[in-house]
């Protein structure tokens, strides 16, 4: 194997090793459906894979001359490494600072909470009114209900806060409650495909035609849309235990 061809192997193979490392502890930790699609991440891992696996050994199969000295050698490859690294740690810094906290039931809507939801006062205010909730940085998703608080007051002005672009009851941890316990309100809010309206009519049919292929029925109420900024799922619960029998993307064809 000529040098140009070794350097390229050996640069490819630790760049994707070092990425499956860091992506693959995103994923399996946070990322895991639906998080990946409705935290829109995967642009984010496209720079860092298009950088990491392609340009950065592309770079060193270019440069890498045996007619090179070998410091000139190494200091070429030691700045395509930098750019990689760079490029590694945004994309880390970034996947990190959007990872999926909660997947929060709340008034009638399920909706995702990625850590940079969080404020610093929120989470020093949960970590001392209801730390079995906090956010930790080790923290992994969970499903919670996220009532409005009791006090009327302190409702209003979170509903009131809201309207006008403030935080939402499923960005303060400290209101948080078990999943569970929300789970009456939940069933209530359960609704046949059909009755679905931020669902437009071609989405309604493509989810028709998958939830039949999986040989699920669209005339319960069983189904609720999980908000994650732009990005929309279709959860379907089992009517009787209220467990998620599947979730699919809102927008997918059939």
């Amino acid at each position: 194997m000529n040098v140009r061809l070794k350097a390229f192997a050996v640069h490819l193979l630790g760049s994707a090793s070092a990425l499956t490392v860091v992506l693959g502890a995103l994923y399996f930790g946070w990322y895991r459906w639906p998080g990946w699609y409705l935290s829109s991440v995967l642009h984010v891992v496209g720079i860092v894979v298009m950088v990491d696996l392609l340009i950065g050994p592309t770079l060193t199969l270019l440069i890498a001359s045996p007619r090179k000295p070998r410091r000139e050698l190494a200091r070429d490859i030691a700045m395509v490494v930098t750019v990689q690294l760079a490029a590694l740690t945004y994309g880390t810094v970034t996947l990190w600072g959007g990872r999926p906290l909660y997947y929060a039931f709340s008034v009638n809507s399920l909706d995702m909470v990625q850590a940079s939801a969080i404020e610093a006062p929120e989470r020093t205010l949960a970590l001392r009114q209801n730390p079995a909730f906090a956010p930790h940085w080790y923290s992994l998703p969970r499903w919670i209900w996220a009532p409005l608080p009791e006090d009327r007051e302190a409702a209003k002005r979170i509903v009131t806060g809201t309207v006008f672009g403030g935080a939402d009851v499923t960005d303060m941890p400290r209101y948080f409650r078990p999943w569970e316990q929300g789970l009456p309100e939940l069933r209530a809010q359960l609704a046949r495909l059909d009755d679905i309206r931020f669902l437009s009519r071609p989405e309604k049919q493509a989810l028709r035609t998958r939830l039949a292929r999986l040989g699920l029925g669209t005339d319960q109420r069983n189904a609720l849309i999980i908000w994650g900024g732009s990005r929309r799922v279709l959860a379907v619960f089992d009517p009787t235990t209220l467990r998620i029998k599947t979730m699919l993307m809102a927008d997918a064809q059939s």
